[in-house]
């Protein structure tokens, strides 16, 4: 399958990694490479997120607080949102 941004989500996430890369020398590419791993997977699996109410899945990180927010139309994975983990749960939901 495919993996398209919306240009909200790819702003979000390049935020994210400036700012851990602004904190630690390393950690934005440690930020980037565990996001890397997360789209594979998600690529390969898209259907097994449980499907939430507003008709996306998420995929939370393991190491970064932050979670991936998505919505599959054949044959695209749309990512609406790359989100910490604390912010308000669903501020992206308009996005779907």
């Amino acid at each position: 399958m495919i993996v398209e941004f919306l240009p909200q989500a790819k702003a979000e996430l390049m935020d994210a990694a400036d700012y851990y890369e602004g904190e630690l020398k390393g950690l934005g590419q440690r930020f980037w490479d565990e996001l890397d791993r997360h789209f594979a997977w998600i690529a390969e699996n898209p259907e097994l997120p449980q499907l939430g109410e507003g008709g996306y899945r998420r995929v939370n990180l393991r190491v970064f607080p932050y979670y991936i927010a998505y919505g599959v139309r054949d044959p695209v994975i749309w990512i609406l949102s790359v989100s910490h983990g604390h912010q308000l749960p669903s501020y992206w939901i308009d996005r779907i």
